[in-house]
């Protein structure tokens, strides 16, 4: 674990102090955030109309939430419905474009730290609806729905802004949601369920889900053959991961494996740009293991890396299973889709 998640996750005396430091910064941060948001909701701030109609995906706190998949979802529920998404990245990573276009090779990617010009872009290239990934707290841009992700396992994090704590925003920005969705991983259903009912109690007007991201299947990094998670059962694992919340991952795949199995967790920084010595560590390690597992993000930038004479990992792939509130969300979904329909 990282210092900075140490800080944030941590609940001893030891971790609480170390934040201490960050303070000044967070409350400076809190009230650049709080200014900016009065602003562009009183027009001082310029907001700029997309040319199609749109969703943005975020969540209040700094990764972890689940957008990535949520936002591959969205895009295939659209597909579904005749519509050509176009799902805009800040393209911050190499990683991000490269997972989308492997879970939704349908639809349109485009990184672009300036959303407006990424739009444009998608707009010439045929999208009829646009799907805004991470980007909540995009207020530059107007979208058509907003929907925030709430975390469950990041609920017990520290309640302090950035960078003391994981938050970027606190509660009180749900007010701007069309939707709210709260995920889990490894969590209980019933902690989803009653996080769920305090948050629709609070904002009673607000459409609100509840979905499980969960690891629905596992397949070779270069060969593609699907495994079934039962092979995982009583076996020692090494999982490496560079995401936001590597120990959910870890947790998973100890749910897979059973008491009978081991996993050993490996993590980088989110975002890890893999290098030649980071494979040959894995390669030592990976000699101990019956299987080496990985999530999509590291999959991409390990798939040009990992030698083809060594055995190959397994890919992780994060499904997203509804348990509440699916058709309040899919309905305020329905609005791009008849507003993006071409005329004939």
């Amino acid at each position: 674990m990282t210092l900075v998640r140490w800080i944030w996750e941590g609940r001893s005396l030891a971790a609480r102090l170390a934040a201490l430091p960050l303070w000044p910064l967070a409350l400076l941060y809190k009230v650049a955030s709080l200014v900016r948001e009065a602003l562009y909701r009183q027009g001082i701030f310029e907001t700029i109309a997309l040319p199609l109609p749109s969703v943005a995906v975020g969540n209040l706190t700094v990764g972890g939430a689940g957008k990535t998949p949520v936002a591959a979802w969205i895009a295939d529920w659209l597909l579904g419905r005749g519509a050509k998404p176009a799902i805009l990245l800040r393209g911050y990573g190499e990683d991000e474009p490269l997972v989308h276009a492997r879970l939704v090779p349908r639809a349109l990617v485009q990184a672009n730290p300036d959303r407006a010009l990424g739009a444009a872009a998608a707009r010439r290239a045929g999208a009829t609806v646009l799907v805004l990934d991470d980007a909540f707290q995009t207020l530059r841009v107007a979208r058509d729905v907003n929907l925030a992700l709430v975390a469950l396992e990041q609920e017990s994090y520290s309640p302090l802004p950035l960078p003391a704590g994981p938050w970027r925003e606190g509660w009180g920005a749900l007010r701007r949601a069309d939707g709210i969705i709260v995920t889990r991983k490894n969590a209980p259903a019933s902690a989803a369920s009653a996080l769920a009912d305090h948050l629709a109690a609070a904002w009673p007007q607000t459409p609100l889900g509840v979905v499980h991201l969960d690891l629905i299947g596992f397949e070779g990094l270069r060969s593609g053959q699907a495994l079934p998670g039962e092979a995982l059962v009583g076996r020692r694992i090494l999982a490496a991961a560079g995401v936001a919340d590597p120990r959910s991952f870890a947790a998973q795949l100890e749910a897979h494996s059973g008491p009978s199995g081991t996993v050993q967790l490996v993590t980088y920084q989110d975002h890890h740009a893999y290098s030649d010595a980071d494979v040959a560590t894995l390669l030592n390690a990976a000699a101990t293991a019956d299987y080496v597992v990985v999530t999509e993000k590291d999959a991409v930038k390990l798939r040009s890396r990992w030698p083809a004479d060594a055995r190959e990992p397994l890919v992780a792939t994060l499904g997203v299973r509804w348990e509440r509130g699916q058709h309040a969300i899919e309905a305020l979904l329905s609005s791009l889709t008849d507003s993006s329909t071409p005329e004939i």
